[in-house]
């Protein structure tokens, strides 16, 4: 797709793109019928100029609308309304760049030498696991994206258009420039509109600018002088915005990436996203692994040299040697075990777009969530009514919707049974330009929480009763809403005014207060006794509003307060507890005042005894260093907008942090991709906030991001498992044939053997292990220290032991059988078989790190059980069955030989358990800290 530069008009004729600067305009006729050019107008430009003139601009037919032919000619010049952010790179490129990884790129490198060295087998068997690694690498990430188009899919955003004349309900891919679109309450803008009809229309631009109140917005000309900043421009409704109030049309001047989405795209393509910490610790054992290969080629050829061997030959053995120690399984499990754990994701209702993203959730230590929508259920909600004469009434009930009471001294109230009650409630529905339908909020959440109350006093009706004469709309700047109406029975009247607001601004049109339905002066001692219960809601969580009626906005008659809170969601609370407790920091970012979040904050575990909380404009003041130095201590980040979360990533990056942050607006796309987690909303995101993040929520909540972190601890622990098990059997089977060629004793193993013995090391039980069942007791330990390699000390010193073991174990039956000094059959074979049992004794002992095999259960991890059975079979045949002993060179075995092998092999599995029952007898687990504090 063509992308327009965003400060000029465009227009193509006769195949040619033509640019007209703003003073030609004057000159060209674009309104002529006999012009087929296809213009667009930016923002900017569409803002400054008068309705008629945009719409000439962009031959547009305010009443009728588009033609059928006319939008189809333009949509093949524009496109489809949508963001094709895949279209420039190719299945093919995107295969080959699973090539880039630093095993495989050894791997190639090891397969080619082989082919030089004429050893055909290994090359093959090297190039198969090339493929299957990258082939199975590349089907889970696509299939990871095509999950997201799928989500997508689930509710496509739709919008009302005006075309042939009639009004259509159509997907808003399917708009173009110049459509005439209708907006209503509760739509989301689907594309870049000029507006030419507004009615009280007000839009919720958070997600695009950062503003936390809705736009008011107009349909005059803007100047250019004051045509600043996106959110100047009264007169544009931008695509991904959400109508709030009102209703409008407008004629499409921007889709897809000629919005001003377009500008977003490229701060988040600018920002570079951090590596994974698997991937540094796969790259890490990558190099340690080229080198450790290379050292013993070095070491083997000047031996060799050294002894009087030809070097061709020693080179030849070095290499085979150095083929021999890299672990082939190892990216196969990687990304198997990765695989899987994307597909338990899914379930658990979240979409992993990356597969090591699941990996770094393990080892993530700091969660900067949202509050509305992720903690909490964005649902506000009315929980206290105080009225001017001293009555406190509770509110029950959660939601958009009826049920719940109102109760008075354990009374409930119903209808207009208690007058003081009922005249606030009146205010708040009569005041109100939201409605509720089939528990669906269309306009304001603070709104809606009034009509909610109204609905359970049995009020709900209330609204029809009267007639709107005049309306002043609530704004940020003056945060008061006023009404004046008339009922309907007395429409010869002047009518009267309904007020509602923050308290400070109400309480200054009131000089009386209603105390049992008269009216008494309000004085000092009444100001007071209200402040103080604000103060008492405020600390409670509450958002107050202060609600007044009167004939005159100069002397209204104060009628109370109501306390609104958005509830947290079922269960945050125990997640929370649980993250806090395993070592993970969690600061919460809301646009709410300092009382309110902190309130909402402690109620949910967040906020303790040693925390403190920042506010936005503190946050802008600080430069990053200094916002680094205090964030440890902050849990709360209150006033803050989404241009202030990419700050904080930066600042807890700094101290070394695995950050996992929040998003749904447009400006949250920065943050999420520059934080190591980005975590994009499913059902509130906007679709460049899903692009930017590595995982999608479905269900917005918090605790699928708990399990998510679950999931990754786990998975790197099966991956751990699985290192520990091939490099130990790797090390043992190299120091075999290392030992033998540098003492020029003879082979223990023949080819074929070592052949069979990489089949198992590669093979069925080393991959059964990366789908070990996840410990339920994981989630309580610490997260992993992202400096840590994969290869930790302790890691490192049982696959030695275990090496050791086999090694030690192997040549022992090796020397028992070679008392003769004559290498036959049988010493081969029980050399063979004891070094194969070792291996499945080895994996037994490796499928945890920290839990005994009689705690895990033998047969928990069913594929692990079949695989060693399988093995176990396939040995046997090996041993007993006629065609396949001449071709391993074996013969039969008694079953003496068999159980004396089985009571010498298992010695690797009793020496492993022995030395986890002392870790945990030393305390090797410390336990994490559990207050707001960060430790990197």
């Amino acid at each position: 797709m063509f992308r327009f530069p965003f400060p000029s008009l465009w227009q193509q004729k006769e195949n040619r793109v033509i640019m007209l600067e703003p003073q030609q305009l004057s000159q060209n006729q674009p309104c002529s019928e006999d012009e087929t050019m296809v213009p667009v107008l930016t923002s900017r430009k569409a803002s400054e100029l008068p309705v008629n003139e945009a719409a000439c601009i962009l031959q547009a037919d305010l009443q009728s609308g588009l033609s059928q032919e006319e939008v189809s000619r333009r949509r093949v010049y524009h496109g489809w309304n949508e963001f094709d952010i895949s279209e420039d790179e190719p299945l093919w490129r995107k295969y080959m760049s699973q090539f880039k990884d630093p095993l495989i790129l050894l791997l190639l490198a090891s397969a080619v030498i082989s082919v030089i060295m004429h050893q055909f087998d290994d090359a093959i068997s090297i190039t198969v696991a090339i493929i299957i690694v990258v082939t199975v690498a590349f089907v889970q990430e696509y299939r990871s994206e095509k999950s997201l188009e799928e989500l997508g899919k689930l509710m496509p955003p739709e919008c009302h258009c005006i075309r042939d004349g009639h009004l259509e309900h159509l997907l808003a891919r399917e708009l173009v420039p110049g459509d005439t679109v209708c907006l209503s309450v509760g739509e989301r803008v689907p594309a870049d509109l000029r507006l030419f009809e507004a009615s009280d229309l007000s839009i919720d631009e958070s997600s695009l600018t950062g503003e936390t109140h809705p736009s008011a917005k107009t349909t005059s000309p803007q100047p250019a002088s004051s045509n600043g900043d996106l959110s100047s421009r009264s007169n544009v409704a931008f695509m991904g915005t959400l109508v709030r109030c009102g209703k409008a049309k407008g004629i499409v001047i921007g889709t897809g990436e000629n919005s001003e989405f377009g500008e977003v795209f490229k701060m988040m393509q600018a920002e570079e996203a951090p590596k994974t910490p698997l991937q540094k610790s796969m790259d890490l054992l990558g190099k340690q692994l080229s080198l450790y290969s290379f050292g013993i080629i070095g070491v083997i050829m000047l031996v060799g040299w050294l002894q009087g061997k030809g070097i061709l030959d020693m080179f030849t053995i070095g290499v085979s040697l150095a083929v021999a120690a890299i672990p082939e399984g190892l990216p196969i499990v990687v990304t198997v075990t990765l695989a899987l754990g994307v597909m338990r994701m899914v379930k658990k209702r979240a979409i992993v777009k990356k597969l090591p993203i699941v990996e770094t959730l393990g080892c993530c230590n700091v969660i900067c969530s949202d509050k509305t929508g992720t903690l909490t259920k964005n649902e506000m909600t009315v929980t206290q009514v105080f009225t001017s004469d001293g009555l406190h009434a509770e509110v029950t009930g959660v939601g958009y919707n009826g049920v719940g009471e109102v109760l008075l001294d354990g009374e409930m109230v119903h209808g207009f049974s208690c007058p003081s009650i009922s005249k606030v409630v009146e205010v708040g529905c009569v005041c109100n330009d939201s409605v509720i339908r089939n528990q669906n909020l269309l306009g304001r959440p603070t709104e809606g929480a009034l009509i909610a109350l109204a609905m359970k006093m049995g009020l709900e009706g209330v609204q029809k009763e009267y007639v709107r004469l005049e309306e002043h709309p609530f704004t940020s700047e003056q945060k008061w809403m006023s009404v004046r109406c008339v009922h309907r029975t007395q429409q010869d009247k002047t009518g009267v005014y309904f007020v509602k607001g923050a308290y400070e601004q109400v309480i200054r049109f009131c000089s009386s207060y209603n105390s049992r339905g008269s009216a008494l002066p309000l004085n000092h001692q009444q100001r007071e006794l209200y402040q103080q219960q604000i103060s008492y809601m405020g600390s409670s969580g509450l958002r107050v509003l202060g609600f007044a009626s009167g004939s005159q906005m100069g002397s209204l008659t104060f009628l109370g307060l109501v306390g609104i809170i958005d509830p947290p969601r079922e269960g945050v609370k125990e997640a929370i507890a649980t993250l806090i407790n395993s070592g993970v920091a969690i600061k919460m970012i809301t646009g709410d005042s300092q009382e309110t979040a902190v309130s909402i904050a402690s109620r949910l575990g967040l906020y303790s005894k040693g925390c403190q909380c920042l506010s936005g404009e503190e946050v802008d003041h600080l430069d990053l260093q200094e916002l680094s130095d205090v964030v440890p201590r902050i849990a709360v980040f209150y006033r803050a907008s989404p241009r202030h979360k990419l700050k904080i990533v930066k600042s807890l990056q700094n101290l070394g942090a695995v950050v996992a942050m929040t998003g749904d607006g447009v400006n949250d796309a920065v943050a999420l991709k520059a934080a190591d987690i980005g975590v994009a909303m499913g059902q509130t995101g906007t679709d460049v906030c899903k692009e930017a993040a590595d995982m999608i929520l479905v269900d917005d909540d918090f605790q699928t991001i708990m399990s998510a972190i679950e999931e990754g601890k786990g998975i790197y622990n099966n991956i751990k498992n699985f290192v520990r098990f091939q490099l130990s059997t790797s090390i043992a089977a190299l120091t075999l044939i290392s030992l033998a060629t540098l003492m020029n004793f003879p082979n223990p193993l023949n080819a074929m053997q070592i052949l069979w013995i990489n089949i198992i090391m590669d093979g069925p039980p080393a991959q059964s292990l990366g789908v070990e069942p996840v410990d339920r007791d994981v989630i309580r330990k610490p997260p992993r220290n992202v400096k840590d390699s994969i290869l930790t000390r302790g890691l490192l010193v049982k696959v030695l032991v275990s090496a050791f073991i086999i090694v030690c174990g192997t040549l022992f039956v090796f020397w028992r059988e070679l008392q003769d000094n004559v290498i036959t059959p049988r010493d081969t074979t029980m050399t063979f078989t004891c070094f194969v049992f070792f291996d499945m004794f080895n994996a037994l002992s490796s499928r945890s790190q920290t839990r005994m095999v009689h705690e895990i259960g033998l047969c928990s991890n069913r594929p692990f059980c079949f695989a060693v059975l399988a093995s176990i079979m396939g040995q046997l045949l090996v041993i007993y069955f006629p065609p396949l002993q001449s071709v391993f060179q074996t013969e039969s075995l008694s079953i003496l030989d068999l159980l004396f092998l089985l009571s010498l092999t298992s010695s690797v599995c009793v020496v492993s358990e022995v030395i986890k029952k002392l870790e945990r007898c030393r305390g090797a687990e410390r336990r994490p800290p559990t207050d707001c504090s960060l430790e990197v």
